[in-house]
């Protein structure tokens, strides 16, 4: 059963217009995804590959995809224009001409151009590609805004009482202070443009204000005083641990005078390890709905997906992308 939160997002982004592009039409479950998309009017689409066979599988997967647009890479008369793009951005990486019209010609890198370039609002890839190539397409088509270190990504964990978001489940294996107060200060942001509630970001460990000392706990600390100093008009604190973080009781116990213990919503991991393990608990144990992984800290978005996803999940990460557009 969809949640409340997951319907209001659907309806939020069909309001705002978006274009979204699915690089990964030889996956059936990315055309029925399309096809929902443009029936419920949650996003225009566009889908890569080659349209005879788009239109031969939608055919027999008896699928209406009218209004939706279809671009070959290959035979684009975008290609050129792409690949000079491309080559002039990573030609101090030793990418020649002629290798750059080679690299765009791959859905992935092409569908990022389209959003690099405008032609496209965000685009949702993954059902068949692995995180690195996803990852690698859009970090050296679109790139990273300015101020920010790191791409990483988050998980929405949404529960009957409260949604939460984790970060970083999925990216980062193991960041330095500076990448960890990027992590916090853009996941906060999208917890906000997502669920329209104000953030309150904990930056956790397994030490709540100084109860014990370790070198683990120092990056949390630093990080914590990095992701005020970048962003003073949010709520953050650290280093706390997990129940000071979301229990009220606790939180004014081991942390008084906080304004976030007790209260968090936005739930900072000190390293894959750790974000891994928590949303998989909560998940699996505490019966939360995971939405995500939800990538961040792109100029604009290029969502990936679990290469075991389903529909629904194709769905929900581009109606997540078109709002975060």
């Amino acid at each position: 059963m969809e949640t409340e939160l997951l319907e209001k997002i659907k309806e939020n982004a069909s309001k705002r217009r978006k274009t979204l592009v699915l690089p990964e039409s030889h996956d059936e479950r990315v055309l029925k995804a399309a096809e929902i998309l443009l029936k419920n009017k949650i996003a225009s689409v566009i889908t890569l590959g080659n349209e005879e066979k788009i239109w031969s599988d939608a055919k027999r997967l008896g699928l209406e995809l009218s209004g939706i647009r279809t671009i070959n890479p290959e035979k684009s008369e975008l290609l050129s224009d792409y690949a000079n793009i491309f080559y002039n951005k990573r030609k101090h990486k030793g990418v020649t001409i002629e290798s750059a019209r080679e690299i765009i010609k791959r859905d992935l890198f092409f569908g990022a151009m389209l959003v690099k370039e405008g032609m496209a609002d965000g685009g949702v890839s993954g059902s068949f590609a692995s995180t690195s190539d996803v990852m690698r397409a859009g970090i050296q088509c679109i790139g990273m805004p300015e101020g920010i270190s790191i791409v990483s990504s988050f998980f929405l964990m949404i529960f009957p009482e409260q949604t939460y978001s984790f970060a970083d489940c999925g990216v980062v294996p193991n960041p330095d202070a500076i990448q960890l107060a990027d992590i916090a200060v853009t996941t906060a942001d999208n917890h906000k443009k997502l669920t329209g509630e104000k953030p309150y970001i904990a930056m956790l460990s397994f030490s709540t204000k100084g109860s014990a000392t370790h070198e683990l706990t120092e990056k949390v600390i630093e990080a914590t005083r990095i992701a005020k100093e970048k962003r003073p008009d949010l709520q953050i604190d650290g280093e706390l641990q997990f129940d000071a973080a979301i229990v009220d009781s606790v939180g004014k116990k081991k942390a008084p005078g906080s304004n976030v213990a007790g209260r968090a919503n936005v739930l900072i991991f000190p390293d894959l390890n750790a974000g891994n393990i928590g949303y998989k608990i909560a998940q699996r144990l505490g019966k939360a709905e995971a939405v995500g992984p939800v990538v961040q800290g792109l100029i604009k978005p290029f969502s990936d997906l679990s290469r075991g996803c389903s529909v629904e999940d194709i769905v929900n990460s581009s109606a997540i992308a078109a709002l975060m557009s």
